[in-house]
């Protein structure tokens, strides 16, 4: 903490702009502002510092990182994009939606690097994806394809599912976005899809409370920053009540989850910390392309499978990239 304040009081009186070779700074300070608590990050956070390292940069050698954790309160996110402001970091990294549109509205000055769940340009990040304009670039981890997908490996492994719940936080601007592709893909493959509000622990209890006397035949949780951090929760309750659970990424499969597919988060927390890089070292965002992610990855608990008395189809055991057994 000593040398952390060190760092704020030499950046106390300089400028918030860039490139950082202007301000004649030998350990740049950058913020990094999350939706989430820092629980369940430390993967993705060593690739967000892989990024960096790449460029050049390695944290408690030749620069300073400041955390800011919303602890899963969006309330909280103004205020502490205004503190990253106050502090004249030189870079805000906010790999999440909420969190970026918080520090957009925060400043149009310093950089922002986002990693995105859903169309940047729809959302009003930036202006294209080519050339993205203001202060705003980063990375675009969704696409509707991957809902579709995920509905496709879904079905293969559990065949004779038709009546799929599906769970989604109301308060995150994805929800808008996930029940928009998952409705028409899963009426493409004959499936009756249900749709429950999830925005609080309470919301998901109440949910499960509702499948064990409708007993869908299994459950799709919607991409979500808050739904991950409640992922031991998730799992625990379809592992109690039976139900087969698709999800959005590996984290719910390492401790039980059934199966995810989905964007590989540590790369493209490695992409978000690439640019931030970048952007240390002379480049604008305006000019650096939104970049899609393009490592996806289909992970598979077969323990859980064999508890849930499904079997493995040859074809989806060979197109996984892991299987936990």
């Amino acid at each position: 903490m000593i040398r952390r304040r060190e760092f704020i009081t030499l950046l106390g009186g300089a400028a918030a702009a860039w490139p950082l070779p202007a301000r004649g700074q030998s350990k740049p300070v950058i913020g990094f502002l999350n939706f989430t608590s820092p629980d369940g990050f430390t993967e993705r956070l060593r690739g967000f510092r892989q990024g960096l390292k790449e460029t050049g940069y390695i944290e408690g050698e030749n620069l300073a990182i400041e955390y800011r954790w919303a602890e899963n309160e969006v309330d909280r996110l103004p205020a502490l994009a205004a503190e990253l402001v106050h502090r004249q970091v030189i870079v805000i990294a906010a790999p999440t939606s909420v969190a970026a549109q918080a520090a957009k509205a925060a400043t149009t000055t310093i950089p922002i690097v986002f990693m995105s769940p859903e169309d940047p340009v729809r959302h009003g990040l930036v202006a294209s994806l080519a050339r993205p304009g203001g202060n705003l670039t980063g990375v675009n981890v969704f696409t509707g394809e991957v809902t579709a997908k995920r509905l496709e490996l879904l079905h293969e492994l559990v065949p004779n599912a038709i009546r799929v719940a599906v769970l989604v936080n109301p308060t995150n601007p994805t929800a808008e976005m996930t029940l928009r592709d998952v409705e028409p893909a899963g009426r493409a493959r004959g499936l009756q899809i249900q749709v429950f509000n999830a925005g609080t622990s309470r919301e998901i209890s109440a949910a499960f409370a509702t499948f064990v006397r409708e007993r869908p035949d299994a459950v799709f949780v919607s991409l979500d920053a808050f739904l991950n951090s409640r992922r031991a929760q998730l799992v625990n309750l379809a592992s109690r009540h039976a139900i087969p659970a698709t999800f959005s990424n590996r984290d719910f499969v390492e401790i039980g989850g059934l199966m995810s597919y989905g964007a590989n988060l540590v790369d493209a927390f490695r992409q978000v910390g690439l640019y931030t890089g970048r952007i240390l070292k002379g480049a604008k965002p305006s000019e650096l392309p939104v970049v899609q992610a393009s490592k996806f990855e289909l992970v598979v608990n077969a323990e859980t499978a064999r508890m849930l008395g499904l079997e493995m189809p040859p074809p989806l055991l060979a197109t996984a990239d892991e299987v936990i057994e």
